[in-house]
């Protein structure tokens, strides 16, 4: 079992994924928690007949699940993405504390976008929070989800503002193409691996 738990987390386009590729190199290992939420949505059988029997028979497609359906669904009714959470985030939040058991780093990293949202972050002994501008986040996911500007200002809108989720974590790396990434990661990878032998 690791001796720290450590939360990394940012909003959409924020680049936290590119931060733990980094902190991965470092042999730190990273759990991926909208990944994990993805394979669980397209595995895990009583699951699907719970999204299936909330959100229609379109949810999945040849027993594969179709996140653009969904996704256009929830990011549209904060009631329906609430449901959507609701169902999903314990199965995840399992997932991920059978993980961290059988961890052996100084340290281990959980990836969330919504690790305050879900309430989980009180699992964790550190929050790691990644800042990005919003004109930056938003030609980002624009670019890797060819979508439009309304669809990310949509998703935007469901997670807590980015400069109060900032204030609630314990290091702030800057991702804005002022800083050096690299550099901030291996900071505070030192700072960790120093907190996780006192």
């Amino acid at each position: 079992m690791p001796k720290l738990k450590v939360g990394l987390t940012g909003g959409i386009g924020s680049g936290k994924s590119t931060v733990a590729k980094i902190f991965q190199v470092l042999g730190i290992p990273v759990f991926d928690a909208d990944s994990v939420a993805k394979s669980i949505m397209n595995e895990d059988e009583d699951l699907k007949k719970n999204l299936i029997a909330q959100f229609g028979k379109d949810t999945y497609i040849d027993g594969v699940l179709n996140r653009k359906y969904l996704a256009s669904i929830v990011f549209s009714d904060p009631y329906k993405l609430e449901l959507l959470n609701s169902l999903t985030h314990p199965v995840t939040i399992k997932a991920a504390k059978e993980w961290m058991a059988k961890q052996t780093s100084p340290y281990t990293i959980k990836e969330a976008a919504l690790l305050f949202e879900s309430g989980t972050a009180g699992d964790l002994d550190i929050v790691i929070g990644v800042y990005t501008p919003l004109n930056m986040r938003l030609q980002r996911v624009m670019a890797r989800d060819s979508t439009n500007i309304e669809d990310v200002k949509k998703r935007i809108s469901n997670q807590i503002d980015e400069n109060m989720k900032m204030k609630l974590c314990d290091f702030v790396i800057f991702n804005d193409e002022q800083q050096l990434l690299v550099e901030q990661v291996l900071n505070l990878h030192e700072k960790l691996l120093n907190l996780s032998n006192n």
